[in-house]
């Protein structure tokens, strides 16, 4: 048995994995995956309405499900349908919880107690959470109706706080000014199909086409003086001031153009509909979008459906290749490769940790399996990326978190199977599991992760070749250190790093931090030549260059201790762990500063994690000394 049970683990992960890309099951009559395919123009480049709902939640809320902490449901289906509720029916979407606020000072400037905040549970409910020991107690999550009424104070704050620094703001300052960018962001995206205050926009719009031809000819007469119909020429006139205001508060361009000469030539539908009146037709992709809204306020999934369907006819035959990669990257989504490839990477980590303690060989071959196949998920999630993108792997700080995990783990996949005791396995379960979970965390900050570099860093020649070469100087760093760390926790907590071990891991150490030194070095130099190009300096002392130039001293300081005996296998392993915390601080670190021409990744939200995970470098460094004395492996 225990000779298949390799084989056996291998089809199991593999079958559920062919589980997640099977389409969505319909959330209900309406079209939901249809309709969050249907592309679009935002964050620079066309996406479909999918990503949209769900990056615009994880904007507003930190998450992607819509909720009550009493409901065991969500309150609407998917993403898509909470954005099918905020563009056709906005009265339901200002009912829902999707504004996050922690701060108390803002809440009670929103008028909300701390009464309200407190959830209340059913006894029985109450009960059982007590048993799994997790009872949240006030609810941070809160509704548009909720907030409406204190909106003046709000932006009365927001006024007062927008000249400090960033830097300087206090955190209620910083969550006045989050809290009403997101009120912005909502209202501008509620204004990018229909109107939000039209109760039926596609009557409006029928009857606005109905007087068209009548009302242009009377503004022209009146224009010129001539006898005219002045009620036709002012409702043709108040239907324009209509399309004005929605095209001046639309976030999203929704309509594509007439065909596929101009790709770019997107319009949000205010500004289609303004274009209409010039031409004497109203634009077909509006009425589209306010027959769905029709369709779905009254509940009828038969014309929903239908018009889905329209649209397909009308702009596939220019819109081929947009049309599939919004469809691909929605099912992208849905199969959430990323999240699978996290689970994986746990498990393969903790088969490779017992495989320590029972059963070495059938446990170290199963996690080895598990530990490719999670890599082979994260590479095919990584290659869509690059085609929905058209860029190289690594565009922004969220690639760079996917592509230093792969990089480290395809490195272990190598010396696992070289050396085959599972120390492989274990450091790329770790690093690979660790690395999409700070992408995780980096996509919760709202941000689309797609969106491309700054305009000075947007070439894919310097994204194909610094921007990886030094990524993967970043991922051999980091795994170099991941192994000082096995090094150290099996040294002290326990009896398994016998000399063959500590020989086998001092080996590994040794060959990744030349591997590292090489690529950090040449990635370096490619960056300098890239600054030149672009800035017209090879090296200006910039907060990111310093940090790269650090991590390459840093390899090079380990080997020359190394080479010149000043340490052995403890001390070697006690430097490679100080080069987490440098590797870090260049990742991060130096973002954190906001200042120089490489802040792009700026992101206070990590400085908490960044300060702990270097203290947990320093006390395994410390614990590094109690690592007892072993001679070395019999040659």
């Amino acid at each position: 048995m225990k000779r298949f049970l390799p084989l056996l683990i291998l089809l199991l992960a593999a079958g559920w994995l062919a589980s997640t890309l099977r389409s969505p099951a319909p959330a209900g009559d309406f079209d939901l995956t249809g309709f969050g395919r249907l592309p679009v123009l935002a964050n620079g480049r066309v996406e479909p309405l999918d990503s949209v709902a769900r990056n615009a939640l994880l904007t507003l809320q930190g998450r992607q499900r819509v909720g009550d902490p009493l409901l065991r449901e969500p309150l609407v289906s998917s993403p898509a349908a909470w954005l099918a509720d905020m563009a056709f029916h906005p009265r339901q979407a200002d009912t829902y919880p999707t504004f996050r606020i922690d701060s108390p000072d803002l809440l009670a400037l929103l008028g909300i107690s701390e009464a309200d905040t407190r959830i209340e549970y059913p006894d029985t409910t109450r009960r059982i959470l007590a048993v799994v020991g997790f009872i949240p107690s006030t609810r941070s999550r809160f509704s548009y109706n909720q907030l409406a009424p204190h909106l003046t104070q709000l932006q009365a704050q927001a006024q007062l706080a927008a000249p400090v620094e960033p830097k300087l703001r206090t955190s209620f300052q910083q969550a006045v000014i989050a809290l009403a960018e997101h009120i912005q962001f909502y209202n501008r995206l509620q204004n990018s199909f229909v109107p939000p205050g039209s109760d039926d926009f596609l009557g409006d719009l029928l009857r606005f086409q109905d007087g068209l031809a009548a009302g242009s000819a009377a503004i022209v007469a009146q224009q010129n003086n001539q006898p005219h119909d002045e009620a036709a020429a002012q409702a043709t006139l108040t239907a324009a001031h209509q399309f004005e205001a929605l095209a001046q508060n639309a976030w999203l361009r929704a309509i594509p153009p007439a065909s596929g000469d101009d790709p770019d030539a997107w319009h949000n539908t205010g500004e289609a509909l303004l274009s209409g009146i010039a031409i004497g037709e109203p634009d077909p992709g509006a009425f589209l979008y306010a027959g769905l809204a029709h369709a779905w306020r009254q509940r009828r999934p038969a014309e929903f459906n239908d018009l889905l369907g329209k649209y397909h006819q009308t702009y596939d035959p220019h819109f081929a290749d947009a049309m599939a990669k919004s469809a691909a990257e929605a099912r992208f989504n849905a199969a959430a490769p990323f999240y699978s490839s996290m689970l994986l990477f746990v498990t393969a980590f903790l088969l490779a940790v017992v495989s320590w303690l029972r059963w070495p060989d059938t446990l170290g071959r199963s996690a080895f399996w598990l530990l490719l196949l999670a890599w082979l998920v994260t590479t095919a999630g990584i290659a869509v990326r690059m085609w929905l993108e058209g860029r190289p792997p690594v565009t922004n700080l969220y690639s760079s978190a996917l592509f230093i995990g792969w990089g480290a783990v395809a490195l272990c996949l190598v010396l696992e199977r070289i050396y085959r005791n599972a120390i492989g396995s274990v450091a790329g379960g770790l690093i690979g599991f660790g690395t999409l979970l700070i992408a995780h965390f980096l996509s919760l900050t709202g941000d689309d992760t797609m969106e491309m570099m700054q305009a000075v860093l947007d070439s894919n020649f310097w994204l194909a070749t610094h921007v990886v070469v030094v990524t993967i100087g970043y991922a051999s760093t980091f795994l170099a250190g991941m192994l000082a760390l096995i090094y150290v926790v099996r040294g002290t907590c326990t009896r398994s790093l016998d000399p063959a071990t500590a020989d086998a891991l001092a080996r590994m150490v040794y060959g990744i931090t030349c591997f590292a030194t090489l690529f950090s070095f040449v990635g370096t130099v490619l960056g300098g030549i890239w600054a030149d190009q672009s800035w017209g300096r090879f090296w200006g002392w910039d907060p990111k260059e310093n940090g790269a130039l650090i991590i390459v001293l840093w390899n090079a300081l380990i080997l020359h201790a190394r080479w010149g005996g000043l340490v052995k296998q403890r001390g070697l392993m006690a430097l490679t762990i100080f080069g987490n915390i440098v590797t870090s601080w260049s990742w991060f670190g130096t973002n954190m500063l906001g200042i120089g021409l490489h802040s792009y990744g700026f992101t206070s939200a990590a400085f908490v994690g960044l300060i702990t995970f270097v203290a947990s470098q320093l006390a395994f460094i410390a614990l590094a000394l109690f690592v007892p004395r072993r001679a070395p492996a019999p040659a």
